[in-house]
């Protein structure tokens, strides 16, 4: 069904949609979808930064202690 709307058919919806909720109604909405799009991008981007955060400090530690180095040293002298 929806296959068959062309350029004609948006167009018409389009200025019936204007005319119904004219261009202010029109204009805030879409301001008000922009706000929320960015809200949603940001919300991703702190999220993937937290788990990136979360990844990094649960990442182990593999550089050998002193004491464990030193000994190993006293044993090859």
């Amino acid at each position: 069904m929806l296959n068959n709307i062309g350029l004609p058919g948006i167009l018409l919806i389009a200025v019936v949609v204007l005319v119904l909720f004219g261009r202010g109604k029109i204009s805030s909405l879409m301001g008000e979808v922009g706000k929320g799009i960015t809200s949603f991008k940001k919300g991703i981007n702190e999220g993937a930064q937290e788990l990136e955060d979360d990844a990094s400090e649960t990442a182990k530690d593999i550089t050998p202690d002193a004491e464990i180095v030193s000994e190993t040293d006293k044993d090859k002298v």
